[in-house]
């Protein structure tokens, strides 16, 4: 099923705004490279490696470094905007700091560290129905604060609770023990918090890096193998406990081929003619320009559109007022690359 318009212009603004948070540390040269001697000197070893694919070791480094920052943005910020987009969903912490520590009882406790240490010596296997029927069972033992934990994506529908925790497709060697104690205890706590509501607790993984693109298709996943190529994983997760590539965007969406309208519309908007259509887009006196509406178009950028072809009425309807001509005359993306969405509902008003 095809994402609505408006997901869809949310989507396209997340790629816009990644780009150009990149574009302003893409190193053009090597003349401003960090001094990188150990870096340079390990390289060496590599030299006829790199014979005829790399010219410029400096700028090589500069650009690993750069990638690096993109890896960390999509992981940190663009997969995460997105996926709220698609569920209506939020970042939560539930940390004394913010919305103040849940309540978990001493036996859940004491089930959680049980439920640990058998998977940790390989005792038990996981279970997801096991250890959740030994999480949920009623129990009248006093109350104790839970440890602090966030979902990097939240909702709360009428019958259930879903968190997903969105982790990078290497997680660290160590760090599944860690995210299943935690993971364990936010689920023992939202039990205690909406009672009554099934609660839904995963590990979500973007796409699946074991893919082979020459003969699997990039949105596809194997799950067994994925999970097997991840240090502990299987140790302490049932595959039931996570998502994974299409599957994660399916399952925040709704919809079936989410996966593939994500990357439809990084690929309209990510081509090496982006810079200058951004900037083209964010000069006022080019709005009647024919390929504006074009690039508008291209970009699903659906409000701004509104705006354009609703141009006469809304100059019609500011006539001679100040604040609303100061607002039309203001530009369609901020300096981070976020679409003014403000200007867009006051003047969306006088249409």
């Amino acid at each position: 099923m095809v994402l609505s318009d408006r997901i869809k212009e949310k989507i396209s603004i997340e790629v816009i705004k990644t780009l150009v948070a990149r574009f302003k540390n893409f190193p053009e040269d090597s003349s401003n490279n960090r001094n990188a001697p150990f870096h340079e000197a390990f390289l060496n070893a590599f030299a006829d490696k790199l014979e005829g694919k790399v010219l410029d070791i400096p700028f090589f480094i500069s650009l690993s470094s750069w990638l690096h920052g993109l890896n960390t943005t999509l992981g940190q910020a663009f997969f995460e905007n997105i996926a709220h987009h698609l569920s209506n969903g939020e970042k939560r912490e539930y940390t004394s700091r913010r919305l103040g520590n849940l309540q978990i009882s001493q036996t859940q406790r004491n089930n959680i560290s049980q439920i640990i240490a058998d998977l940790s010596t390989s005792t038990k296997l996981p279970n997801l129905e096991n250890e959740n029927d030994t999480l949920f069972a009623d129990d009248n033992s006093h109350s104790i604060h839970a440890m602090d934990f966030s979902a990097d994506v939240f909702y709360e529908e009428e019958d259930k609770v879903i968190a997903i925790e969105l982790k990078s497709v290497k997680p660290n060697s160590g760090e599944m023990k860690g995210e299943k104690q935690k993971i364990l205890e936010g689920k023992a706590a939202l039990y205690r918090k909406f009672p009554g509501k099934e609660i839904l607790f995963y590990i979500g993984f973007p796409f699946d890096p074991t893919v082979n693109i020459e003969n699997e298709l990039v949105t596809s996943y194997n799950k067994e193998r994925l999970l097997s190529s991840i240090i502990n994983m299987k140790k302490y997760f049932a595959s039931k406990e996570t998502l994974v590539a299409c599957e994660l965007w399916d399952f925040l969406s709704g919809h079936e081929n989410t996966m593939v309208q994500i990357l439809e519309i990084i690929n309209n908007i990510a081509t090496p003619e982006f810079l200058t259509k951004y900037n083209f887009l964010n000069i006022t006196e080019n709005r009647f320009e024919p390929s504006y509406v074009q690039i508008l178009e291209k970009w699903l950028l659906f409000s701004e559109k509104e705006l354009i072809l609703n141009d006469a009425s809304i100059i019609n309807s500011i006539s001679d007022n100040r604040t609303f001509t100061r607002v039309y005359n203001k530009k369609v993306f901020d300096n981070n690359g976020s679409y003014n969405y403000d200007r867009y509902s006051q003047l969306k008003e006088l249409i």
